[in-house]
């Protein structure tokens, strides 16, 4: 594991928290940084004690960003391999059947918005500020960004946020959906962490189904209607349900962690 460029704890009982640390850049995001999430990502699959993940920065900071130097020189070839890199990593945090909550605390730039919106729920800071400087650089959003940014603010939103690349505040951000939860700056990472950890509490296969599908829209009402069906008819038989109707039948709160064989 990379866990000079990539930190890698367990903030909250279920929670996983991967911080990019390269303070001197702003925690800009290169290769080595990229690799680094990609292996721990990888590794968290298999980690049945984790339910729940956090993206974030240290010091204050979640990222400037792509690497722009790292970015020159390159050749179509190399250009393309270094897309297809950051599409591993890109799928991997769209493709987590965890929720993945990201920590915008003081700049959230380009590359690190996408990779936040990939994931399921954002935290930012009142005076953080979240950046779209693709086209001021010459390039094409990318991270999947044409993608899921209209789907979190609209179109009309989403194409005026990278045409003029003017900063966004967290209230803003709040105000458009491009962020669920606004605090102030110093009590981002912890309402990450606690959001992330009420998170872990839900029924990680009936979670990972509804994300999937919404993800990945259908094409029509049939497609959905038939994916459904299969969703349903797993979770029915699942023990997740049987807890939740047990405590429907009880009048309590479920508690799908602590079940007879649940994923802890």
């Amino acid at each position: 594991m990379n866990d000079k460029v990539v930190l890698f704890d367990r903030p909250a009982p279920h929670v996983a928290r991967l911080r990019i640390n390269r303070p001197d850049k702003r925690n800009a995001i290169d290769h080595a940084v990229r690799q680094g999430f990609i292996e721990h990502l990888l590794a968290l699959q298999d980690d049945a004690e984790v339910r729940a993940i956090v993206l974030g920065g240290v010091e204050g900071v979640f990222s400037a960003g792509g690497d722009i130097p790292s970015m020159l020189g390159l050749d179509e070839a190399q250009a393309r391999e270094r897309m297809r890199h950051i599409h591993v990593l890109c799928r991997l945090v769209a493709g987590a059947r965890v929720p993945v909550v990201s920590a915008m605390e003081g700049v959230t730039a380009g590359a690190a918005v996408g990779l936040a919106l990939l994931g399921d729920r954002i935290v930012i800071g009142r005076g953080a500020r979240v950046l779209f400087p693709f086209l001021k650089l010459g390039l094409a959003p990318d991270w999947g960004q044409l993608l899921t940014l209209p789907r979190r603010v609209g179109l009309p939103v989403a194409r005026c946020l990278l045409s003029d690349g003017e900063p966004v505040r967290g209230d803003e951000a709040l105000r458009i959906g491009l962020a669920d939860v606004m605090c102030e700056d110093a009590e981002v990472m912890d309402r990450a962490v606690a959001l992330a950890g009420t998170l872990a509490q839900l029924p990680t296969e009936a979670f990972a189904r509804m994300k999937q599908r919404l993800n990945q829209p259908a094409a029509s009402l049939d497609d959905e209607l038939q994916r459904e069906e299969t969703d349903q008819a797993v979770c029915l038989l699942g023990e997740d349900f049987q807890e939740g109707y047990a405590a429907f039948r009880d009048k309590r709160a479920a508690d799908f962690i602590a079940r007879p064989g649940a994923k802890r």
